[in-house]
């Protein structure tokens, strides 16, 4: 095998529609149509998609979904070394995110063999636009646990969060996993629900925790994506900023001014912050 030859063969990921066939590109389209091999999660769901696109997959179409993946990689990636070009598509959105890829991924970066994507749908991208929540930073948890226990065991480690969260939750198990966070987050905690995206009968439910839990409980069909809004800092106590303030006197800044700059880079009162200097001053006679 030549260079030149590897050369030319490459793994394309590429995103398809969540529901809306018009979401899908003209590069996936032509993509079908052209590659050698089409490895999809659901061979029956991908042949219906191109079928409605109105392309004709000339390749071969192999099945590539969590059960066959790691048994798949080692023939997909011989193809792609002999200069064939393999798309990898799953059932609905990007592969890789909370679906396969991931590992085929790996396994040509380590042979050093191309990998590009078209990019596309995404429904993690799609309801963080929708959550109306500040999503300027966010993290992907994939799919939220299905134990109670372990479940709870994660909503923890988001309560100091600040950056929003989304993730995946079955609609058989959403009522349990919003009451969880209740219990765990607290009611007031911001979130929203997103249900069905793109298609038919797409629905965000948009509230605090509380109001959410109570909603789900009548039960949620299709496709849930949840985003969690971040946790708000929490405030400073005065007592622990008294030294920082004292720093700042130390270098000839009169009280009030050091308890107004360091207030306002805190958020504390600057009153609260003023007293608990005087209190620490008493405290230690001076």
């Amino acid at each position: 095998m030549t260079d030149e030859v590897a050369a030319t063969g490459r793994l394309v990921l590429a995103a398809t529609p969540m529901g809306q066939i018009g979401d899908a590109s003209q590069r996936l389209r032509d993509a079908l149509g052209s590659a050698d091999i089409v490895a999809a999660e659901d061979t029956r769901r991908t042949r219906a998609l191109a079928k409605a696109l109105e392309v004709e997959i000339t390749g071969r179409v192999v099945r590539f979904d969590d059960h066959v993946e790691t048994a798949k990689i080692p023939a997909l990636l011989d193809e792609i070394a002999n200069g064939r070009t393999v798309l990898l598509v799953t059932d609905a959105g990007m592969p890789s995110v909370s679906d396969p890829g991931y590992r085929m991924v790996v396994a040509c970066v380590e042979r050093s063999l191309a990998v590009t994507c078209l990019p596309g749908p995404s429904a993690v991208t799609t309801a963080l636009a929708l959550s109306a929540l500040p999503v300027e930073r966010f993290c992907f948890d994939g799919f939220a646990p299905r134990k109670s226990g372990q479940r709870r065991e994660w909503l923890r480690t988001l309560r100091t969060e600040p950056r929003a969260c989304v993730f995946f939750e079955a609609p058989h198990r959403l009522a349990d996993c919003l009451a969880d966070a209740v219990e765990v987050l607290g009611p007031d905690r911001r979130a929203a629900v997103c249900r069905e995206l793109t298609k038919t009968y797409e629905e965000v439910v948009r509230g605090n925790l509380g109001e959410l839990a109570a909603w789900a409980v009548d039960g949620a069909r299709g496709e849930i994506t949840v985003v969690l809004a971040g946790a708000q800092p929490a405030p400073a106590d005065p007592a622990d900023l008294v030294d920082e303030v004292e720093s700042l006197t130390a270098e000839g800044i009169r009280l009030k001014d050091a308890c107004a700059q360091v207030a306002s880079e805190t958020g504390v009162s600057r009153r609260e912050l003023y007293d608990a200097v005087l209190t620490s001053r008493r405290e230690s006679g001076e």
